[in-house]
């Protein structure tokens, strides 16, 4: 496959430019955006067993990671403060690192069934306030840290990506067995995955075990 480039002509370059190819936005799309979290904001919270977190380091190089946890695993500190769990991972710590290094995040907000999604944008810090993390262990394993997001911009945002996507529409979801598990994956990029496939589901039934034992 070709590496694409594109034209010089056919690139934006500039935000002035980029307006130009779009209607202005509706009055209401810029009065949405509350500088807090107001009782709407704080119920779809409650709710979202799921985020997505995104983050930025100093170069600027971008990472969203995936987030999930029990329904309204993120705390509401107050109408301005979130707090984040961070549950045991593969321990890059790339959200955790960029989060020292550049403080501002933007978070997806997503509730199974629901089309809209919440969308909260501000600074984060690392924290290990004993107490805090205290509040948020599950089955006895308590988070090393805490991510706690100072809010500067929230708004809903509206359905039309998850329903042209489909998302929850289960005559959509797809099998994953037609595709390679995550072992094959990492092994085929990494030492190589095995070609006797009795050995390849022994590997993957090891992974689900591994899942049982250090999910939190």
């Amino acid at each position: 496959m070709a590496g694409y480039e594109a034209k010089p002509d056919h690139v934006v370059s500039d935000e002035d430019e980029l307006r130009d190819l779009f209607p202005t936005t509706h009055e209401i799309a810029i009065q949405k955006c509350q500088d807090h979290l107001d009782r709407h904001a704080q119920e779809f919270i409650q709710r979202s067993p799921f985020i997505c977190l995104g983050t930025q380091n100093l170069e600027g190089n971008a990472d969203v990671s995936p987030r999930g946890d029990p329904v309204g695993f993120v705390q509401i500190l107050d109408q301005h403060t979130l707090a984040i769990p961070d549950r045991p991972g593969n321990n890059r710590l790339d959200s955790l690192a960029n989060i020292v290094s550049n403080a501002n995040v933007g978070l997806l907000f997503i509730v199974p069934g629901f089309d809209d999604t919440l969308r909260v944008n501000g600074r984060a810090s690392l924290v290990t306030d004993p107490e805090l993390l205290a509040s948020m262990s599950v089955k006895g394993r308590t988070p090393t840290v805490a991510i706690i997001v100072k809010v500067g911009e929230v708004f809903m945002h509206c359905a039309k990506a998850f329903r042209r996507s489909k998302l929850w529409d289960a005559a959509h979801q797809q099998d994953r067995a037609e595709m390679a598990s995550l072992s094959q994956i990492v092994l085929d990029l990494t030492t190589g995955a095995p070609e006797d496939p009795a050995e390849m589901r022994k590997i993957d039934e090891d992974l689900e075990e591994e899942y049982k034992k250090t999910m939190y």
